[in-house]
């Protein structure tokens, strides 16, 4: 099997080496190719990839190239795990909003808005050189945040896209651990949109825990997530850390301006990174990489290539068409819940009837995500404003202006439709 990755030089590249190692009894790879336009890292992170391969006794042989068409030529599959603008712009989309006092985060809300605008139309590029030298059939992975917009821009445009979290299986390992059992037997009703979910069962050798966790473990469960308890109690769910943005709004952003943004953070990571991979006695994970989030990305691709290319049938939660999963939103629109998984296609399993106050939040900001995406395929200041305005932590005209001109003067760079 061939794969290409494309922004193959991120430090989250040697993790997904890292399973590919580990796991190569769920998917066997042959050649691994890292495609970026940075030649000194992906170069740094290749032969640190090499080393990894070598200590493992793994065969795959690793390729390095800006050349996106050599990369994904005759690939079985493409992943795409870009950062357009690179941790300048997330520091961007994580400050230019508390002008007007909202959060600023990389994949939700005006900054995650901004992060949509600048990717859509480089992920759409790569992606139609991708689909015309990949294998007939290849399916495209996206890695790449905003997950649910990036994802239905390629299915819109009629690629074999699937996209790809890693919050779903941090929630089930994390669930496996507290009850001292194989992650295999650990089964989440996961639902909603991509950082925009709730798990409303959690079954652990087909017994939903979830009531006990909601009663006698209620503390424990809230503080997990960071959230109170009577929130959880009161929705009989558990939230995913993101609707903290929605459920804590102004909490979150009373912490964010005394703290140092997290692209600032993960700036001085990478960098710790770098210098280990760097190393050439180094030739295991580093510890820091797990500092860097993204934790079980590497397990969660593995799966999900692996179910691709060998129709396993299995059930993963993956980001896909609704195609009539929520009734109250498009067929067209990407959820993200539990997937039939198969060479032939990906199926959203049924999910039970979703409360009011959740099924409004999600159709509330699937609404805006139909506008960020058509803003971000044809440009434009008013569509800007429209799908801003949309959004459920905006929601006022004049902050939807003033975010809009804030965000236009810390992107005009990224985006063509201003110059």
């Amino acid at each position: 099997m061939k794969l290409a990755i494309v922004g193959g030089g991120s430090t989250y590249t040697p993790e997904l080496i890292d399973g590919f190692a580990r796991l190569r009894d769920t998917l066997a790879i042959d050649e691994l190719w890292l495609v970026d336009p940075n030649e000194e890292r992906r170069e740094l992170i290749a032969a640190f990839g090499r080393r990894m391969l070598a200590r493992a006794g793994h065969p795959a042989v690793i390729h390095a190239t800006a050349d996106l068409g050599r990369g994904a030529a005759d690939a079985d599959a493409v992943l795409f795990q870009l950062r357009v603008g690179g941790q300048q712009a997330r520091f961007g989309d994580e400050t230019f909003p508390h002008g007007v006092c909202c959060i600023g985060q990389e994949t939700t809300g005006p900054g995650g808005f901004a992060k949509a605008l600048r990717t859509v139309p480089v992920m759409l590029k790569a992606a139609e050189t991708a689909r015309a030298v990949a294998k007939p059939g290849a399916w495209l992975v996206d890695f790449t945040n905003p997950v649910g917009i990036v994802t239905r821009a390629l299915l819109n445009e009629g690629h074999r896209a699937v996209g790809l979290c890693n919050v779903a299986i941090g929630f089930q390992r994390h669930f496996a651990e507290q009850f001292s059992v194989d992650a295999s037997q650990v089964r989440l009703d996961h639902v909603g949109l991509n950082h925009l979910t709730w798990e409303r069962g959690i079954h652990v050798d087909g017994v939903d825990v979830l009531p006990t966790l909601l009663s006698e473990q209620l503390e424990e469960t809230a503080a997990s997530v960071e959230m109170p308890p009577a929130l959880l109690a009161m929705i009989g769910a558990i939230p995913s850390y993101y609707l903290r943005y929605y459920y804590a709004h102004d909490e979150v952003f009373r912490e964010q301006v005394f703290a140092p943004p997290r692209a600032q953070v993960v700036a001085a990571s990478e960098q710790t990174l770098l210098a280990a991979y760097a190393d050439e006695t180094q030739d295991t994970k580093p510890a820091e990489l797990e500092k860097r989030g993204g934790a079980y990305y590497s397990e969660a691709a593995v799966d999900v290539l692996a179910s691709l290319t060998a129709d396993r049938g299995d059930t993963q939660i993956l980001n896909v068409r609704n195609d009539g999963t929520m009734p109250f939103l498009p067929d067209d629109h990407v959820i993200e819940v539990p997937t039939t998984v198969r060479a032939a296609g990906l199926t959203a399993l049924p999910i039970a009837p979703l409360p009011d106050d959740i099924r409004g939040l999600i159709a509330h900001v699937a609404g805006y995500e139909r506008l960020a995406l058509e803003a971000a395929a044809h440009g434009g200041r008013d569509r800007v404003v429209r799908a801003m305005l949309a959004h459920p932590l905006v929601g006022q005209f004049d902050k939807a202006e003033k975010l809009t001109d804030a965000l236009i003067a810390e992107n005009a760079d990224h985006l063509e439709w201003t110059k």
